[in-house]
């Protein structure tokens, strides 16, 4: 991995053999930043997306191998109980152009994965809904 900051914009090569979320949560941390929207393209040969049950208020997990693009990966970075928190979501397509995605938990970059952290001032904080059991922008703390 290597980054270069040019004003609030981070721009992030990610190698083959990364993870993206461990990658961007590394940088994150180390540039000390509470606050920004990510996208990123690239290539992936494995990855995990979840698609959220609000009946269940669980995730449901699907593993993906092969070769897939990239389509959009995108989400925020942000804190929960003044710690590092972040909420990415992928879309991905095979050779054929079938596309698939949901909630990111993991990817490991193939070929090449370029990232875009903008940093945003300020800071929000997440708390746990109770009515939908996800963690969601607290404005209050």
């Amino acid at each position: 991995m290597d980054y270069k900051k040019f004003g609030n914009t981070l721009i992030v090569r990610l190698d083959p053999g990364e993870e993206i979320v461990a990658a961007i949560k590394e940088v994150c941390v180390k540039q000390n930043i509470t606050l920004a929207s990510v996208s990123a393209i690239g290539a992936v040969k494995e990855f995990s997306a979840g698609v959220y049950s609000l009946e269940s208020q669980t995730y449901f997990q699907t593993d993906f191998a092969g070769e897939y693009e990239i389509l959009s990966l995108s989400g925020t970075v942000s804190t929960m109980d003044g710690n590092y928190y972040s909420h990415f979501h992928i879309s991905a397509a095979d050779r054929n152009g079938v596309a698939v995605g949901g909630h990111l938990n993991s990817a490991t970059v193939s070929a090449t994965c370029e990232v875009v952290v903008n940093v945003i001032e300020g800071r929000v904080d997440r708390s746990k809904n109770a009515q939908t059991g996800l963690n969601v922008f607290d404005f209050e703390k």
